[in-house]
């Protein structure tokens, strides 16, 4: 159609339309050109006229204002064609293709969000007077972090079909180091003593390579912070920053810092009191509170009791309490006045619970950990509290929350936990053959969150030379809603000792046991078993430690046959676990405490008692350095009399020692070992006729002891330590699934009933071979490096260690590698 009035053009907000004339006119018909990505639907809904409607110069330049805010068009034109009116438009290119080069100290996923948020994101038109405004915004930050020399190169490339790639050239330079920071002011405290306080460091000599003198403007301005504390925490009220100037060396390589300060005297809190709403806790508060009268003003006390106070009211659902103190000073007296603010605002309910991230685990399981309730009020609390139930699941690598308001109701929120899970079993399977052991074979799977139930589940089958065993065990940690554990469990055992640097002996087992386990609280928790064992031994060789048994049980009838044992065991055990998470914890203990023994009905009568604890300390603020301690004790015994002996523990059931309680030590090797004495007969001389003097024998004096295998005792202690240390080449989003440590294990097992008198008589050759295997100070001590991984088949751990204290026959192993162990 042509156009049969054309105006002169004018400028608007940098764009043109041409002028339609002084008077209005009624528009017959309205039309967009040059549309390509952008609906004329679209393009519509931002022009705030219709056909019919009349129109002049104002109401044309607020349309062209309409459009461009739209976000969609580089250019405008309005043309008349009669009473039509024709909004001739040329689109922003569309981003394709954004791309970033040269970036060290920002990361790709920041400069994206930075991007994202200016809404320059592939897909959506590009703005180019917003990218002039990212580059300044960029520049700037380098600019923060003392690179000076930073330079960012900006490039639209076209592509077809109106597209562009949108490229951000880094060229960052290398950043100033500050080569000096000066303290104007301060006569109370040296520069050496306010400067030890500040992160930054200035002028380091070469060889102190580890150390980064490096300028950055929030390190500065938190250094001075520290410095403000540093005097706000010793009375110094009136204490100021007055100024901070930064100057750049010409070369732009190195900066000095200087830092203008006011430290003025010190004030005593002359008292304190409250204005607001503390809903009637008003004296509990002023109770718990560090703030007291008379004593010298203290920045960070002031703090910790807004803190508090605010972290109080939060647990009866006032989330988003005010707290402000708020100070009168009277210089005259050298006196502050303390006023604490308080408004407790509305009280918070949690509207919905919304948990995400669980790929495996049911929705249930992590909802039954929580103590923060949807209707509830909101407790910082019970989130918190929630969130390490959860944390301590073995299944659970990360839980994090957020809490969202509900849009349009002040008082409503919901609460987002996201959880990102983690292995928590094991599987292996295997067949092999090996000199020592023969021909092996296994197969097992253990699982502590089967289906997602959060139910634990084990079944192994392991087959070697000197060994079978089968066993299933399955346990309900919410066999109730209100957290009773039931577990049952049933076993088959082949064994034989002599194949494992044990005594000889064979032993065939089996047994089934349940158990059920009561909540006292969040951490405490009671447990109670039975298990009916039925149990073969046989092939006993003749021990000094066997001696009791075999006397107590033997039939002199056929004194070749093996004992049968029917055992009735009841348990009982206490457990306190405060750990932050349930692998790999970096904070609070876990304890354990449990009695075992046999029922008087029982073959054998016997008692053990086992304490297990480990705690840690975390001895940094993002938990990558920890320290921690273990300490585990036994003790063992019998009670009451079979035929006339004393019982004692039965020598199957002797503590001892693995290899993961004491690394850089064999399995069993700093057992107590078993003990034969045999009588020595000395044939008599011949004498002159022939005949022979009697046989001299039949002392003590002359008999002759034998060490054997290791047995173990009825008593044992385990101590260590370890410092757990971030992994190299690892960042701190895999310190829950990778732990690197260094240690130190000691460990000891004894023999109470051990009697070293019972062989006094011996020769002094006999007596020297003994040992006094009741002695509970014979430690070993080992120290070396661990490592350890939650992979995909299980926990696997590898460990380097170097024995401190040993004895002449205790075998060593300097490299260990252990799957399903776990410290």
């Amino acid at each position: 159609m042509a156009i049969k009035k054309h105006l002169a053009v004018t400028s608007l907000l940098g764009a043109s339309f041409a002028a339609l004339g002084q008077n209005s006119f009624i528009v017959d018909d309205l039309k967009v050109e040059g549309l390509q990505r952008v609906a004329l639907g679209a393009a519509l809904t931002h022009i705030p006229i219709n056909v019919g409607d009349s129109v002049d110069d104002y109401t044309i330049s607020k349309t062209i204002k309409s459009l461009y805010n739209s976000g969609h068009f580089d250019n405008i034109k309005a043309l008349r064609d009669g009473n039509n009116v024709i909004f001739r438009v040329t689109e922003r290119p569309t981003i394709s293709v954004i791309e970033f080069e040269g970036n060290k100290d920002i990361k790709d996923e920041q400069l994206n969000q930075s991007l994202d948020q200016q809404d320059i994101r592939q897909g959506e038109p590009l703005d180019k007077t917003v990218v002039d405004n990212i580059e300044k915004g960029l520049i700037e930050f380098f600019h923060s972090i003392g690179k000076y020399n930073a330079k960012i190169d900006v490039s639209i490339t076209k592509l077809p079909r109106n597209r562009v790639k949108l490229k951000l050239k880094f060229d960052e330079g290398d950043a100033a180091s500050i080569r000096q920071i000066n303290l104007v002011g301060n006569e109370l405290f040296s520069d050496e003593d306010l400067l030890a306080l500040a992160e930054s460091q200035q002028d380091l000599p070469w060889w102190q390579f580890m150390g980064s003198d490096r300028y950055q403007k929030q390190t500065i301005e938190g250094d001075l912070e520290k410095i403000r504390s540093y005097y706000l925490d010793r009375g110094y009220l009136r204490f100021n920053i007055d100024s901070t100037q930064v100057s750049v060396s010409p070369e732009r390589e190195s900066v000095y810092v200087t830092a203008n300060i006011t430290e003025g005297v010190k004030y005593k809190v002359k008292g304190f009191d409250f204005i607001g709403d503390l809903l009637g806790r008003e004296e509990l508060i002023k109770s718990v509170i560090p703030l007291r009268a008379g004593e010298l003003y203290n920045g960070s006390v002031v703090t910790s009791s807004e803190e508090f106070i605010k972290s109080y009211l939060a647990r009866f659902g006032y989330a988003n309490a005010e707290v402000r103190t708020i100070p009168e000073i009277d210089d005259e007296t050298k006196e502050v006045q303390l006023t604490l603010s308080v408004n407790p605002g509305q009280r918070v309910y949690v509207r919905r619970i919304i948990v995400g991230g669980n790929q495996n685990t049911a929705d249930e399981v992590l909802r039954r950990e929580m103590t923060q309730l949807e209707g509830a009020w909101l407790s910082n609390q019970n989130l918190e509290r929630s969130k390490l139930q959860i944390q301590r699941l073995p299944y659970m690598e990360s839980v994090d929350f957020n809490v969202v308001p509900v849009p349009g109701i002040d008082d409503q929120v919901d609460v987002d936990f996201t959880v990102k899970e983690q292995s928590a079993g094991s599987f292996n399977a295997g067949l092999a053959y090996g000199s020592y052991l023969g021909l092996q074979f296994n197969i097992g799977v253990t699982e502590s969150n089967f289906l997602g139930t959060g139910n634990q589940i084990g079944f192994n089958i392991n087959t070697s030379r000197g060994s079978e065993r089968v066993s299933l065990s399955y346990t309900d940690p919410y066999f109730t809603p209100d957290g009773v554990s039931q577990g049952s469990s049933i076993f088959y055992s082949n064994y034989d000792a002599s194949k494992f640097s044990l005594i000889d002996y064979k032993s065939k087992s089996y047994g089934i046991g349940t158990n059920i386990g009561f909540p006292i609280d969040a951490v405490n928790r009671i447990n109670f078993g039975v298990r009916w064992i039925q149990e073969e031994l046989s092939e006993i060789a003749e021990y000094e430690q066997t001696r009791v048994m075999r006397e107590t049980f033997l039939d002199v009838n056929n004194p070749d046959e093996g004992f049968d044992f029917t055992k009735y065991e009841l348990s009982v055990g206490w457990s306190r676990v405060t750990v932050n998470r349930g692998l790999f914890p970096t904070a609070g203990s876990r304890q354990t405490l449990n009695l075992t023994g046999t029922t008087p009905n029982s073959d054998l009568t016997y008692f053990k008692v086992n304490y297990d604890s480990r705690f840690y300390w975390p001895l940094t603020n993002n938990h990558r350095w920890v320290f921690s301690t273990r300490a585990a004790f036994g003790y063992g015994n019998g009670y009451g009399t079979t035929n006339g002996y004393d019982q004692t523990l039965p020598f199957q059931e002797y503590f001892r020692i693995t290899e993961m309680e004491l690394r850089g030590f064999d399995r069993n090797t700093i057992l107590p070992r078993a003990i034969s004495r045999t009588p020595q007969v000395i044939p008599g001389n011949s004498l002159a006729d022939g005949s022979l003097t009697g046989n001299i024998g039949g002392s003590p004096e002359f008999d002759v002891l034998t060490q054997r295998g290791r047995i173990g005792g009825n008593a044992k202690a385990v101590a260590g330590m370890e410092l757990i240390v971030p992994t190299p080449f690892l960042d701190e989003d895999n310190t829950s699934s990778v732990r690197t440590s260094f240690f130190v294990d000691a460990a000891n097992v004894w023999d109470t009933e051990f009697n070293v008198d019972r062989y006094k008589n011996l020769g002094p050759d006999e007596r020297a071979k003994l040992e006094d295997y009741s002695d509970p100070l014979r430690f070993r001590v080992s120290t070396g490096l661990s490592l350890q991984w939650i992979s995909p088949m299980g926990p696997m751990l590898i460990s380097f260690a170097y024995p401190l204290q040993q004895e002449e026959d205790d075998d060593t192993k300097t490299i260990s590698f252990n799957i399903s162990n776990t410290f």
